[in-house]
């Protein structure tokens, strides 16, 4: 990974959440809202970020990720045991499937929605120490496995044309692309690689040109790269810990930042586990797609 210089963008805190382990931003321009989730501390949390207003609604198990549906009260949760439909109006839950009934010490981890409608994410050891996850496909009634023995799980993000997937495997510190074939992804290939001293690949968002946003575990940065995997641009975040970002906003021109506290001395990480904003000098995203299938 080559250095440039880092990017004048500041980084400002939207929520002081404290999350154990924030992840999941997605934005939903219905409600103009930004929804994400505590992994560790289980919870869906919902923020308006015009005008402060937040929720934190628990959940029984610990959740990676939730996905969007065409109807604004129901989402599709990625929990521990398996994906879900969870009602946000009164926190009822109805099961869909679990990917792994043979494996109790996984979890499910990210989650993305395509532009058709497919739902991309993956699993994880729990403990973090075993190369027991995989990374899926599901269209609403198909689950298959696209990629096996992986330790931590991390993305999936879809181009802004559709015709490729990006996955990382987090303890290797790569971010593979996937070339898709009628939402169906191929052979992996090397994208990007993070050394060590700038921290673990995590979570991850695609703009409408295309470049890819990369969160740094222990890294307290937000990577941009190019579409041939070079470094573009880094913006620092002021957390140690940065685990997914998602853009947002009216015109989907500010980037939703999450993080983690799990491990962290407050006096020396004050801002673990908060969300943050950064304004991207007119880079816009991708509007969150909709979870076909499985509504």
């Amino acid at each position: 990974m080559t250095n440039p210089a880092v990017h004048p963008h500041q980084a400002r805190p939207v929520l002081e959440a404290g999350c154990e382990v924030g992840e999941g931003p997605v934005w939903d321009a219905r409600r103009g809202e930004l929804l994400f989730v505590d992994i560790k501390n289980p919870a869906v949390w919902r923020l308006d970020p015009e005008s402060g207003r937040h929720a934190r609604q628990p959940v029984p198990e610990r959740i990676g990720f939730v996905a969007l549906t065409d109807d604004p009260d129901v989402v599709v949760a990625g929990f521990k045991s398996g994906l879900k439909r969870l009602r946000l109006s009164d926190g009822a839950i109805e099961p869909i499937l679990s990917p792994e009934p043979d494996r109790p010490g996984n979890r499910i981890n990210d989650g993305h929605v395509g532009p058709d409608g497919s739902l991309y994410f993956g699993t994880m050891d729990d403990g973090e120490a075993e190369p027991s996850g995989a990374f899926y496909r599901y269209d609403g009634s198909e689950l298959a496995v696209f990629q096996e023995g992986i330790v931590v799980t991390n993305g999936p993000a879809v181009s802004a044309d559709g015709q490729s997937l990006y996955a990382t495997d987090t303890k290797a510190g790569t971010i593979f692309r996937h070339v898709l074939t009628d939402g169906r992804p191929g052979e992996r290939q090397r994208f990007a690689h993070l050394t060590p001293d700038v921290g673990h690949p995590d979570g991850m968002a695609v703009d409408a040109q295309d470049h890819v946003w990369v969160c740094h575990w222990g890294g307290g940065r937000v990577t941009r790269f190019a579409p041939d995997g070079s470094v573009e641009r880094i913006v620092e975040i002021p957390a140690a810990q940065v685990t997914k970002c998602a853009f947002g906003g009216p015109d989907l021109a500010t980037l939703y930042v999450t993080s983690a506290a799990i491990g962290r001395d407050r006096a020396e990480d004050p801002a673990a586990g908060h969300v943050f904003a950064v304004d991207t000098d007119g880079i816009r995203g991708l509007p969150a797609h909709l979870l076909g299938g499985a509504r």
